[in-house]
């Protein structure tokens, strides 16, 4: 059996990361490239699998129980984010961590216990790190791996009940389009879980509701000398418009359960300028008092400097998946007792972000987010201990035969 460093590090050497400027689908062509190669991978291991127009690969392992068991799936994303370089990645690997620090070779930047506790967790195990010029990839490759990693488990101990289990890989969930194409019939399970979260124990079926906000401003530009009564700068218009937004409520003044307006891009002059906004929140009811907001916000700014000359348009990305998971609690309760029985306590926490799994889970396929071991996502300094990776790929297969129990 393939070793699960082995196959990470293996992933890991593809650049594959997704790109938000591109129009096609994926957005890269590279993604192909390693989606192409887990579906090899998944029929040399005996496992029927296709790749299909836009890039998903999906296999089927079938039951090989008498009686009758719901189909589990598992989904991880191959496409790495555009927050840093994702090419020639130069993975280091520590072994028996001792507390120090841990200078990247590549940068010289220190990652310290000091300014990142939860390594204080992983002392005694064996970590990957990045060599401070790109990031690792573990988000979501770590994922990959581990899914990868049960598979070849399952089909190479056939003394191992289990019902049928569907597997899925996707690109461009970086960028919020991993599953804009997804065919869930086709994928053909009853349930699933997104194996993309963060630190070891991390279980997580709460998300944010998303939407994006552009303001547009209308102002006049006339020479400054003589400007009197007559100008209309449009630059002021969105110094005033974003002063009028909640004091408190920026992603740098939030945690937990708090939403924000997250001012993402500004541009413009005198004459016309815009903002754009991401907005998120996980209560329903405040999400949309934040749309609200930025709407009273608008005409506010209209009645300083006229009619028309500010308007907000908004585009909703995702809910929250709670109230498509609560008919269907069993398939938390499983993932919890998972974890128990290989020693790992469950961490039940809101994403404040958002998954592939929230917009599954409203597309009929109830789907929340399980562990994958990584730390510091989309940063050059990520990393990720083998030994949560192992952990994950060992509860991914408990999960599996705890279905046998329904």
């Amino acid at each position: 059996m393939k070793d699960i460093t082995e196959r990470f590090l293996e992933y890991v050497s593809y650049d594959s990361q997704s790109n938000p400027d591109s129009e096609s689908f994926p957005s890269s062509a590279k993604q192909l490239v390693l989606l192409e190669h887990l579906r090899d991978e998944l029929e040399q291991m005996g496992i029927p699998a296709t790749i299909d127009q836009n890039g998903y690969v999906m296999g089927k392992i079938p039951s090989n129980c008498r009686k009758q068991l719901p189909a589990v799936g598992f989904i991880a994303h191959v496409d790495t984010s555009p927050d840093a370089p994702g090419n020639n990645i130069k993975p280091q690997i520590i072994e028996n961590y001792d507390g120090g620090n841990i200078v990247l070779q590549g940068s010289g930047a220190v990652l310290s216990a000091d300014d990142y506790p939860s390594l204080n967790s992983y002392i005694g195990q064996t970590i990957i790190t990045t060599d401070g010029t790109t990031l690792l990839g573990a988000d979501d490759k770590a994922g990959v791996a581990e899914i990868m990693q049960a598979a070849q488990y399952i089909m190479e101990h056939p003394e191992f009940k289990h019902g049928p289990v569907c597997i899925a890989f996707t690109p461009d969930e970086e960028i919020g389009r991993g599953v804009d194409h997804f065919n869930v019939q086709q994928f053909g399970a009853d349930f699933a879980y997104t194996v993309d979260g963060g630190a070891i124990g991390e279980l997580e079926y709460e998300n944010f509701n998303a939407a994006s906000a552009k303001v547009h401003f209308k102002g006049f530009n006339i020479h400054p000398g003589y400007a009197k009564g007559k100008m209309k700068n449009a630059l002021r218009m969105a110094v005033i418009f974003d002063s009028l937004l909640p004091e408190g409520c920026r992603p740098e003044e939030t945690e937990g359960y708090e939403g924000f307006f997250h001012l993402v891009h500004c541009e413009g002059n005198v004459d016309e300028a815009s903002l754009t906004y991401i907005i998120r929140d996980h209560d329903k009811n405040l999400f949309e008092r934040k749309k609200r907001i930025m709407q009273e916000s608008a005409e506010a700014v209209c009645r300083k400097f006229g009619e028309k000359c500010a308007d907000v348009e908004f585009q909703d990305q995702y809910y929250n998946m709670r109230s498509q998971i609560e008919p269907h609690f069993h398939i938390i309760d499983i993932a919890r007792k998972a974890m128990l029985e290989e020693g790992i306590t469950a961490h039940t926490k809101p994403i404040r972000g958002g998954t592939d799994g929230a917009r599954l889970s409203y597309m009929g396929l109830p789907c929340p987010n399980i562990f994958a071991g990584g730390h510091n996502f989309h940063s050059k300094l990520e990393f990720i201990p083998i030994e949560s990776m192992e952990k994950a790929f060992k509860v991914i297969v408990k999960i599996i035969s705890l279905f046998t129990e329904e």
